[in-house]
């Protein structure tokens, strides 16, 4: 069983959430494996999810935006679930296992149970359940069209960003999804309870919009959510590692520039923590469903998200940077026969989501494909305590400079509401870097490429187009002494940069573990 959670950063009670309501997350991990060090590759959906999927890093694959389809640039490649079906299983899924418009029919040996969904009488789900709100994006649409034409919509008018409506779990889709898995799933049993599944099942939230059932808002006192303790981008830190929030600001009631007050946030806050318990109720309801199958002692399950979320720490608003809290995810494994030892327990090693395709394959006793780029993390579930990785490593594009989904910035962007956004971020690069500014440059071929080991996270922002030149700029944090990334110490630090240089240009073949 393998779940994928959408936008999810370590925000649940397990990881020290002081807020987060999450039991039947928390229960799962007081059963199985937690990893506290869990990266993403890309800190954003489409890449981070071809990335795990294929078992290819973004470097390699060349998936670096949402816009990308990995068939286009991959189109033999052997996804995680074909890998399965090839050696036997039944695989089928629910939600958002790869990223829209990836649905990648190579991947499936049959669709899911829709017709069970039908015949119950539950409808399909909605974006909003509430009429006014569906009205109101309606109407924002039509406005951003008329006003911008073609560019609006790539996401210019997205609705309000949040919902708290009185209904069941099965009116927005992760609800759906799940009475839909477990149909699935017993369907699958009562066909041939002897052959093996592969079964994914994704869930949306808690991605923007911040829809929930009102339920799940309501386990929340708005008095007792805590907004981020760092506020400012980093001391020093990269000018362009941060984006003015586009994800967010496109969606209704959210401030087209400036910062968001504090009133605003605390209910954005709140209607996130609303979506993470909603989630966790779903997962909780799966797990259930597998145990009432009578099946839960012969299925491996898996829990992870795509990539962090920043909500307000650092200033920003969503996903898209090289920074901790982006780029950390949960990651939660539990297998029929992992050591007593190992239950419940956590790892400080550090792991990649791109693991995730040999440590299922190892576990499954199928041998993994040459072209995986992960490592399988079996050993850690037998022994958390083993030495691992001496570093995982991410990598974005320019967030300041790039839309939502990573994508280059359409000329008609700057035409938009964004333009004085743009224009402000840009000055903010000139001012910090002056005659390294080139436009194609860091509009279309700065990458920064994140490297995180034990106590420190280096960003090295590179020009991809010539590798051979120096880094545009070093970011140096040390988390044993700043967690939460404030300063960037690379300047006074040029001892450290160049030790953690030479461990970069090693790879990320170059810190696996030793054999």
């Amino acid at each position: 069983m393998f779940i994928a959670i959408d936008d999810l950063r370590p925000e649940i009670g397990a990881y020290g959430s002081k807020i987060a309501i999450t039991p039947n997350l928390d229960k799962f991990a007081s059963q199985g494996l937690q990893f506290n060090n869990a990266y993403c590759q890309q800190a954003i959906c489409g890449p981070s999810r071809a990335s795990v999927l294929t078992g290819i890093r973004p470097e390699t694959s060349g998936v670096f935006h949402n816009y990308i389809k990995f068939r286009e640039v991959n189109p033999k490649v052997i996804t995680l679930p074909q890998h399965f079906m090839q050696h036997g299983y039944e695989t089928v899924y629910t939600g958002k296992i790869f990223h829209h418009g990836d649905l990648d029919e190579q991947s499936w040996s049959r669709l899911a149970a829709i017709d069970s969904m039908t015949s119950k009488g539950i409808k399909n789900p909605v974006g909003f359940a509430l009429k006014k709100n569906n009205q109101e994006r309606a109407e924002t649409r039509k406005e951003m069209v008329a006003k911008y034409g073609k560019v609006a919509k790539y996401g210019l008018a997205s609705g309000i960003a949040y919902e708290a409506a009185d209904v069941s779990d099965d009116t927005y889709k992760d609800g759906y999804n799940t009475t839909l898995a477990i149909a699935t799933m017993n369907d699958l049993l009562a066909k041939n309870n002897q052959k093996p599944f592969f079964l994914g099942v994704g869930y949306n939230k808690p991605h923007l919009n911040w829809v929930a059932p009102k339920k799940y808002w309501d386990l929340y006192d708005r008095n007792d959510i805590a907004l981020a303790l760092q506020k400012e981008a980093p001391q020093n830190g990269a000018t362009m590692g941060l984006h003015p929030s586009f994800e967010l600001r496109v969606r209704s009631g959210i401030p087209k520039k400036g910062d968001i007050d504090e009133e605003l946030a605390i209910t954005l806050k709140h209607a996130y923590l609303a979506c993470v318990s909603y989630v966790d109720a779903q997962v909780g309801k799966m797990i259930r469903g597998l145990e009432e199958a009578g099946i839960r002692d012969n299925t491996i399950i898996i829990i992870w998200s795509d990539h962090g979320f920043h909500l307000g720490e650092m200033g920003i608003w969503g996903k898209a940077t090289n920074y901790e809290i982006a780029t950390r995810v949960p990651l939660l494994i539990w297998t029929p026969n992992m050591p007593k030892g190992s239950r419940g327990k956590t790892t400080d090693a550090l792991v990649e989501l791109v693991d995730i395709y040999p440590t299922l394959s190892d576990f499954a006793g199928i041998e993994t494909p040459a072209h995986v780029e992960g490592t399988s993390f079996k050993p850690l579930i037998d022994n958390p305590k083993v030495t691992w990785k001496t570093a995982a490593f991410s990598q974005f594009p320019t967030p300041a400079l790039r839309e939502w989904g990573a994508f280059p910035l359409r000329p008609a962007m700057r035409e938009t509401y964004f333009g004085p956004l743009l224009k402000d971020v840009e000055k903010r690069i000139k001012k910090q870097l002056g005659e390294k500014w080139d436009r194609e440059l860091f509009e279309n071929n700065l990458m920064g490429y994140a490297m995180r080991t034990e106590q420190y996270r280096l960003i090295v922002w590179k020009d991809r187009a010539n590798p051979e030149k120096e880094p545009v700029f070093i970011e140096v944090y040390d988390h044993k002494n700043d967690a939460l990334e404030s300063i960037n110490i690379a300047e006074n630090s040029p001892e450290l940069v160049a030790q953690l240089m030479k461990q970069f240009n090693k790879g990320w073949k170059g810190n696996l573990p030793s054999k």
